[in-house]
């Protein structure tokens, strides 16, 4: 089975079934507040060799918002954009310079609501190994990859709790070299995990 095949399967043919995937920052019981989310797409990009990696990015430091944080390449969904898979590749042309026709995509996953208001779907993609990246220096520090395996292993899976606006916020946070990958980004590199384990 190619990388392609094994990760449709998961993502698109896997039964429902299995651990239960995550729905987003929110408590179960802060949903459907009347809060309006506003739509997101990332795209997670995963490079096609042996052992193949994520390619993820450093955000700058001086962004208003997650500034130096660790994240997949995309963003708020314009209205040129057709839909999130559009929104993501556009996103990551704009972000890392990857042509949007280097991107084999696989399909959209399950969206992940943010607490700072997003609804993010992450667009899952296959390209070829070793691409240049060209970090727009705007908003990215730098690019870099990490294998698929180590990010899949739910060892590497911690879960951590912090108080914000008064309640506890529970999270991932995958620690990579001296990386920190954590928050949505971690969560939705979990619930591929999930679905990569209940697919086999």
């Amino acid at each position: 089975m190619t990388l392609a095949e094994r990760l449709r399967h998961a993502l698109i043919d896997a039964p429902h079934r299995g651990p239960v995937l995550l729905t987003g920052d929110y408590r179960d019981d802060e949903v459907g507040s009347g809060e309006t989310l506003l739509p997101a797409a990332v795209l997670v990009a995963v490079t096609d060799r042996p052992k193949p990696g994520v390619i993820l990015t450093q955000r700058t430091d001086h962004l208003p918002r997650h500034p130096g944080q660790i994240a997949f390449p995309g963003g708020r969904i314009d209205a040129t954009d057709s839909d999130p898979i559009a929104a993501a590749l556009r996103e990551a042309e704009e972000e890392i310079a990857l042509p949007r026709n280097a991107v084999e995509v696989i399909g959209e996953v399950d969206p992940y609501r943010t607490v700072t208001g997003f609804s993010v779907t992450p667009v899952v993609g296959v390209i070829a190994p070793d691409l240049r990246f060209t970090p727009e220096p705007g908003e990215v520090d730098s690019v870099f990859e990490v294998p698929l395996d180590f990010l899949m292993d739910v060892a590497n899976h911690v879960e951590a709790s912090v108080e914000w606006q008064g309640r506890d916020r529970h999270y991932y946070e995958i620690m990579w070299d001296d990386r920190r990958i954590w928050g949505a980004t971690a969560a939705m590199i979990v619930n591929l995990s999930r679905r990569l384990r209940w697919a086999k």
